[in-house]
C-alpha cells in the first residue's frame, strides 16, 4: 500500500519508471522550466492523478532522476581506487574498466546524464564531489606507488572530468565512439600522454 492507500504491485511499479524514463526524455530536450507534467503524462498515457500517486510535484520527479543518477556516479567513482600492490598491467586494465563503466552509465542513461552532468543546478556540484572523490583515490594511489607525486593531483582529477564531460557530449552521444573505445584512449592519454617514449 502506499500512502494513499492504493496498492502499487507490478503495473504500478512499471507505470512509476515509465514516467521516470519520460521525464528525463523532456527535462532532457526541453530544460526544467518548459518541461509541464501534462506533457508527461499524455506521453505516458496515464492520467495525471497517477502521476501524483507516485511523485508529489514536478521538482519531486526532477530531484529524484538527479539524486538517482547521482548515487550511482558517485558509486563508481568511489569504488574505482585501486587496491595495493596490483601488477601494474592489471591496474592499467582496471583504470579502463572503471573508466568504461563510467562511460556506460553516460551511455545508457542519456537523459539522465544530460540532466544530472550538465543542466540541472546540481550539475556542477555533482562534478565537483566527483573531482574530488577522483583526486583523494589519486592521492591514496600515489602513496602505493602507481603514480609519480609531482603533479598537482586537483588538477588531474579536474582535467579527467573535462575530458569525460566534453567526450561524452561529442563522441559518446553523437556515436562516434563507444564507451570502451573512449576509455582505453582516456587511459592511455591520462596514464602515458602523447610522447612516444612515454611507456619506456
Amino acid at each position: 500500500m502506499n500512502k494513499r492507500g492504493r496498492k502499487v504491485g507490478a503495473n504500478g511499479a512499471k507505470s512509476r519508471e515509465l514516467l521516470l524514463h519520460i521525464a528525463a526524455e523532456e527535462f532532457a530536450q526541453n530544460g526544467y522550466h518548459d518541461t509541464k507534467i501534462s506533457t508527461i503524462v499524455k506521453t505516458a498515457n496515464v492520467t495525471q492523478p497517477t502521476f501524483y500517486l507516485y511523485f508529489k510535484n514536478k521538482e519531486a520527479i526532477f530531484k529524484e532522476l538527479v539524486d538517482n543518477f547521482k548515487e550511482k556516479l558517485s558509486t563508481l567513482t568511489r569504488d574505482s581506487r585501486l587496491s595495493n600492490n596490483m601488477d601494474p598491467q592489471l591496474a592499467q586494465a582496471r583504470i579502463k574498466e572503471n573508466l568504461t563503466s563510467v562511460f556506460r552509465l553516460l551511455e545508457h542513461n542519456k537523459h539522465v546524464a544530460r540532466i544530472g552532468f550538465i543542466l540541472s543546478d546540481d550539475a556542477y556540484e555533482i562534478k565537483e564531489k566527483m573531482s574530488k572523490q577522483i583526486e583523494q583515490n589519486l592521492t591514496v594511489e600515489v602513496q602505493h606507488g602507481y603514480f609519480h607525486s609531482n603533479i598537482d593531483l586537483s588538477t588531474v582529477a579536474f582535467s579527467l572530468i573535462g575530458a569525460i564531460e566534453r567526450l561524452t557530449i561529442t563522441k559518446l552521444w553523437t556515436d562516434k565512439k563507444n564507451s570502451e573505445e573512449l576509455a582505453e584512449e582516456v587511459t592511455e592519454l591520462f596514464l602515458y600522454g602523447l610522447s612516444k617514449n612515454a611507456r619506456s
